[in-house]
């Protein structure tokens, strides 16, 4: 009897998938290749006034074509989306006017037809988070969280986190962490590192930030994200972007740099440019981020940019960290001296 079960439901899984094929196979079960592809794309918002749509950056794409049982579109950004109906809407998130080539494939299994078209669209820059540092207290905390402990998770790193107000305040219209030498639960200085994990993240946009960095031998003062899939895919599968990193012991060198397989630790993607009174003035810190490219600068001035693709893990959600660390392995050796420094942080805004 149990033969028989078997036999008969191999027979109907045949059965099945000669049926599935039927649609797409001519009498004699060839594949019958998609033909007649038509696509059309439709930008949101536009008009005679306004031909590339009402900053949105919204995109209704129609795809059809015989005997396709899916489709396969390449957005002209860098990313890639498969469907099984024609009907698909994307919004584009590169602030600006950008023309976009869309290509297009519709499949019957092995057989394919391709075509292209390109649509113009307009994004308009919009602000979609911000911290002002204007409440004074500890930071907000449905904005921020914290790291808290020691050794900085493997940078070997002198100070002990803490949330106490002694290292971390809002005060003044301004966010200070603050660097003390001091002995603390093992350690002989202390700081604070506050972070966006789990309260807001972001995909593509551009990042301001607006600070004066902590002075001393052995600072080293840092605004950057990371993916926020760490917890799965760990460090560095989940990508590291480093908008601002500075080390007392290379005063005013301000360094951007990317961390992924392969280019991590001692070895990252980076480029550096000297930033005269980085401790002792407020200057802007920002990226603009995208499907294709991560461009750094320091008061709008373009310093480096950094070739994105598919490939690499800059294409997720990332969230913000802000921290002051001592030593390790990238702060190096800390002035006996030093007894404490504050790194302020005027505001942090995110826009699309």
């Amino acid at each position: 009897m149990k033969i028989f079960i078997d036999f008969t439901a191999l027979v109907g899984i045949f059965l099945l998938l000669s049926c599935s094929s039927i649609d797409r196979s001519n009498g004699d079960g060839e594949v019958i290749k998609p033909s007649n592809l038509s696509v059309s794309a439709t930008v949101a918002g536009a008009t005679a006034q306004n031909p590339n749509g009402d900053g949105s950056g919204t995109v209704n794409f129609n795809i059809s074509a015989t005997n396709a049982t899916s489709y396969k579109i390449l957005l002209g950004n860098g990313e890639t989306e498969g469907l099984t109906n024609g009907s698909f809407t994307y919004t584009y998130a590169t602030a600006g006017t950008n023309t976009y080539v869309i290509y297009v494939s519709a499949y019957n299994s092995g057989q394919f037809v391709s075509s292209t078209i390109s649509v113009t669209v307009f994004v308009g820059t919009a602000l979609v988070w911000s911290d002002e540092f204007n409440v004074n207290g500890a930071p907000d905390s449905s904005k921020w969280g914290y790291d808290l402990g020691a050794g900085g998770w493997g940078n070997n790193e002198s100070q002990y986190y803490t949330n106490r107000p002694e290292n971390v305040i809002v005060q003044d219209g301004l966010l200070k962490i603050k660097t003390l030498k001091e002995s603390f639960s093992g350690s002989n200085y202390t700081s604070a590192r506050i972070l966006t994990k789990d309260k807001f993240s972001f995909k593509y946009g551009r990042v301001e930030i607006r600070a004066k960095l902590a002075l001393g031998a052995g600072t080293w003062s840092a605004l950057w994200m990371l993916g926020s899939n760490i917890n799965t895919a760990s460090w560095p599968a989940c990508g590291e972007v480093d908008i601002m990193e500075h080390v007392g012991n290379s005063q005013n060198r301000v360094h951007g740099s990317l961390h992924s397989p392969g280019r991590s630790g001692n070895t990252p993607d980076t480029s550096t440019v000297m930033v005269p009174n980085a401790s002792t003035e407020f200057h802007v810190y920002s990226i603009d981020w995208s499907a294709t490219s991560i461009k750094f600068y320091v008061d709008n001035q373009l310093f480096y940019t950094f070739a994105n693709s598919a490939s690499l893990p800059f294409n997720q959600n990332f969230f913000l960290i802000i921290n002051c660390a001592m030593g390790g392995n990238f702060g190096g050796a800390i002035d006996p001296n030093f007894s404490a420094s504050t790194f302020e942080v005027d505001y942090i805004r995110v826009y699309n």
